[in-house]
């Protein structure tokens, strides 16, 4: 019998106003249903707001160090429950239970750092320029922050927004993605035990309609949060700056690896794959087009297939190297984009099939796929496709492959390989994206360093993680104190 939960609000777990909920089910056998939750209502966030601001000021004058111990306490407990978090990550995303364990261990990781950083929040002294006076800049919280979050990395990025958030010491309403909302329960569990006052930190579960568009549109919101897809992020943004709501978005990708010709193939083709095809290709960073020199492009072709072709997939507790889509739609959607790359033209090399028989027949799965011959006009090389999807392109130099990688709405992550120092430091120049890779895969991110994309990726108001969440979360006042 699955389990109902509730939201978390002022301390207590409570059901929706209504009492409706809803189910989640798991990817790789879609008729078990995982838990049950509530599908909320403008009531509820209304109920989970009020909580917040009733608990701004107690927070807010909350010694710095005495929110790190809170955030230190949490990670801790998460630490002790990273088997339980693990299977539930598995079982209502669909992650490897290799990947899911790194993605836990991450976000005890973030509490750890954010409970540091909680000891260095101090401002900077400044010399004025009249004598007799202390010049100097004080960190303050925005009040109340409304963070909403995806499916795909459903407890790194709540915890990689909500420690800052808390840390900087805002009060807070979080909004996780239906398909995968048991992990951001976890966390707000392990926030109670740690000894987080009622009212600072509020869970609220539902559709984007119901309970984000409140969030979006309340006026109590001080600063807003949102990871997602760009068309959802826009309308937020645009919502939101019309009460000159602080926000922050961090969408969508199309993201490259060039491969030149003083590249290891077949090290090439491993980071192209291990970006491609890692997490199901369900990641915003998820390297979703190679751009190959001419000279080495058979090879790389040749390489790049037999990779794909050696991964098994599976369901995730069995901890094969490819998982299941979360969802039917989202298997849907990339096989829609394989009718549509092949209808454009492009040869399909391998995979591009929903699985089926055994394991396969109850759960959302694609084997890794490889278009080859692929243009960079075409919809499969311009438009973000959530799964494990690669798209080859052929380049005649440096000089065009850096102009296909660029020739993009989307600019959040980039790499190259190759052993020309040249071509790596030009990369990292001219590449238009925020995160520049050399020598390594698209994915993977460290926590204490900015993170976020130019043009359609972002925003590109603030970056999240390392001191730039921080920033994000928190007002500067200047003093002058005349003495």
């Amino acid at each position: 019998m699955a389990t109902e939960y509730a939201n978390y609000i002022n301390g207590e777990w409570v059901e929706s106003a209504t009492g409706a909920s809803f189910a989640v089910t798991n990817p790789a056998s879609v008729d078990e249903i995982v838990s049950y939750h509530p599908a909320s209502t403008k009531a509820d966030v209304e109920d989970a707001v009020d909580a917040s601001v009733a608990a701004q000021d107690e927070w807010a004058h909350t010694p710095g160090p005495s929110r790190g111990s809170v955030l230190r306490e949490t990670g801790e407990l998460l630490a002790a429950r990273k088997g339980e978090a693990t299977e539930t990550l598995v079982r209502e995303e669909g992650k490897t239970r290799s990947e899911a364990a790194g993605e836990v261990q991450r976000a005890i990781d973030i509490f750890h750092y954010y409970a540091e950083k909680c000891r260095d929040l101090g401002g900077t002294v400044k010399p004025a320029s009249a004598s007799e006076m202390d010049l100097y800049t004080k960190r303050e919280p925005l009040g109340t922050v409304a963070l909403i979050t995806p499916w795909n990395y459903p407890i790194a990025i709540p915890a990689w927004k909500l420690a800052p958030a808390l840390a900087a010491g805002n009060t807070v309403v979080l909004k996780p993605a239906s398909e995968a909302p048991n992990a951001s329960r976890i966390l707000l569990e392990c926030l109670d035990e740690a000894g987080l006052p009622k009212g600072v930190a509020n869970l609220v579960t539902g559709s984007g309609s119901e309970v984000g568009a409140p969030l979006t549109e309340s006026d109590d919101i001080d600063g807003l949060s949102f990871t997602g897809s760009t068309g959802v992020g826009t309308a937020v943004a645009q919502t939101a700056a019309e009460d000159l709501t602080r926000v922050q978005c961090e969408m969508g990708g199309k993201n490259p690896t060039i491969v030149m010709p003083s590249a290891d193939i077949e090290q090439a083709a491993e980071l192209v794959g291990a970006g491609a095809f890692g997490t199901t290709g369900q990641s915003c960073t998820a390297t979703s087009r190679a751009i190959v020199h001419e000279s080495v492009y058979d090879e790389f072709v040749d390489a790049i297939t037999g990779y794909a072709e050696s991964l098994e997939v599976g369901p995730g507790l069995e901890d094969p190297d490819v998982g299941p889509h979360v969802s039917d739609s989202e298997l849907a959607s990339t096989l829609e984009y394989v009718t549509i790359g092949q209808d454009e033209g492009a040869t399909l090399e391998t995979g591009g099939i929903r699985l089926t028989g055994n394991d396969y027949e109850r759960g959302n799965y694609v084997p890794p796929t490889v278009f080859v011959d692929v243009k960079n006009d075409m919809r499969i090389a311009q438009e973000e496709i959530f799964g494990p999807v690669l798209a080859v392109i052929e380049a005649r130099d440096f000089e065009d492959a850096i102009s296909t990688a660029n020739d993009v709405d989307f600019g959040l992550a980039a790499s190259i390989v190759t052993q020309n120092l040249s071509e790596a430091n030009r990369f990292v120049d001219e590449i238009d994206a925020g995160v520049a890779k050399v020598n390594d895969k698209t994915t993977g991110l460290e926590l204490h360093v900015p993170f976020g994309g130019y043009k359609g990726s972002s925003t590109n108001t603030y970056r999240e993680q390392g001191d730039a969440g921080l920033d994000f979360f928190s007002s500067i006042k200047t003093v002058y104190k005349s003495y």
